[in-house]
């Protein structure tokens, strides 16, 4: 365990280049299970999430190396179809490697993946999915893992009965190397899934996105190498823009995502904040005025992220005014008001009123834990202070992160390597806008 020790009050200036995004890295790393040719990927980020993806590769048998933010990989020594319990459990998406093992070796056995806790986010969206195209697949409860096999996947036309970004992906790359035509319906329109699409479009995948919510995929014989750039990370450019306008400091961000971010830009004005696009690539944040409440939903793409609720909670404590936000994707993606509520901020739960909840919300409203609510008012503004906090998941990390730049005083953030998964070299960018931060090994503290 690591701990990050913040010494806040202090506007941030200067400049950040935004990271590849981790949500399309994961998935492209992956992806080169479907060849045997070599795989060589740019602007990947050097993260935790990613090194441990890379690792489940190399337990696999294939080779892999990262350097300077480039991932070389090469395939074609594969030995194992079982993913070590051990990597699986750190990650979500290892579940995602269940398709091109299927699709190349007609066998897998994967763990019950891991990563945040941020809600039940089933497994079974894809699964069934996998097994509309042939796939033959149990679950262990003895051991945790998902047995698979399959003699040759074929297409079928599969309708997902909520919007999921990692479900989509899932059957994406089952679906290339599959013996016909796949049709997905209700499919994710996130943007990270068109980059994907891209980049398997780039290795000789016949995918096109027909609709919206619509994407189809002609089978094909066998995938090539490729060499590829990965899109920016939406997430980590919100959370600067943000970092910029709570300390009321002014934030220069190069390899800007923007074309990206129209809810969140829509959001940011409505809010007071400001943004100028300096060029194609390169946007500057900062506060000029005062912070006005806001009242967020958040959405599936193209509508507010989930992902970025926690880091606007946190801004929305300098907001004059009560702001709401109304969490529709997951169940239970909250758990950093309590941490904020150290601090000092004016935070209530409340129950949006909502007609036919299970049919409103992206998650099963069966899974929703008892006394959880999905909706928070935010009063403000609220002079934070300096507190001791604990970290849940990756988002909350870096929205406590934020929050105790923008505290008075020296605030301890227990469960640092959170952040990790999603940020790279966290502290050491912000040291170059100004900010302090020490790192040290909780045993040293």
């Amino acid at each position: 365990m690591e701990t990050l020790i913040v010494t806040g009050g202090h506007p941030l200036s200067g400049e950040v280049t935004i990271a590849g995004a981790k949500n399309v890295a994961l998935k492209a790393i992956v992806a080169s299970l479907l060849t045997d040719e070599e795989i060589l990927l740019h602007n990947v980020p050097h993260i935790a999430d990613v090194v441990s993806m890379l690792e489940l590769l190399k337990s696999l048998g294939v080779s892999v190396s990262l350097s300077h933010h480039t991932v070389r990989i090469k395939n074609g020594n594969l030995r194992e179809t079982t993913v070590p319990l051990e990597i699986g459990a750190r990650l979500r998406t290892s579940s995602l490697v269940i398709g091109p093992l299927l699709a190349r070796y007609g066998r897998a056995q994967i763990p019950n993946p891991g990563g945040c806790r941020i809600g039940a986010r089933p497994i079974n969206r894809h699964i069934e999915g996998l097994q509309k195209m042939g796939a033959t697949i149990s679950y262990h409860s003895d051991d945790g893992y998902f047995y698979a096999k399959a003699s040759r996947l074929h297409g079928a036309q599969f309708r997902f009965p909520k919007n999921t970004h990692t479900g989509t992906e899932a059957l994406i790359l089952a679906g290339v190397l599959a013996k016909g035509t796949t049709v997905l319906n209700n499919a994710a329109e996130e943007v990270e899934v068109d980059d994907l699409i891209a980049f398997l479009n780039a290795m000789g995948a016949n995918i096109r996105r027909t609709k919206p919510r619509e994407i189809v995929i002609e089978g094909v014989e066998t995938l090539h190498g490729t060499e590829y750039s990965l899109m920016p990370d939406r997430n980590e450019e919100v959370t600067f823009a943000i970092a910029a306008c709570v300390t009321g400091g002014s934030i220069v961000v190069r390899n800007s995502a923007r074309s990206h971010l129209d809810s969140f830009l829509a959001a940011l004005r409505k809010a007071g904040g400001r943004y100028e696009a300096l060029d194609q690539t390169t946007t500057r944040y900062r506060q000029e005025t005062l912070v006005t409440a806001t009242d967020i939903i958040t959405r599936p793409h193209p509508g507010f992220m989930t992902d970025w609720q926690a880091p606007w909670a946190l801004y929305m404590t300098q907001a004059h005014g009560v702001s709401t936000i109304h969490e529709t994707v997951f169940e239970s993606r909250f758990s950093y008001v309590s941490e904020l509520q150290k601090m000092g901020a004016n935070i209530e739960f409340f129950d949006p009123a909502v007609d036919k909840p299970e049919e409103f919300y992206n998650f099963n409203w069966s899974d929703r834990i008892p006394d959880f609510h999905q909706g928070i008012r935010i009063a403000g503004p609220t002079v934070l202070h300096n507190a001791v906090l604990s970290i849940d998941d990756l988002r909350a990390g870096a929205t406590l992160l934020l929050a105790a730049l923008t505290a008075s005083g020296e605030s301890y953030i227990h469960g640092a390597q959170q952040i990790d998964r999603g940020y790279e070299r966290i502290e050491e960018r912000f040291h170059a806008l100004g900010a302090q931060i020490v790192r040290k090994r909780e045993e040293n503290l």
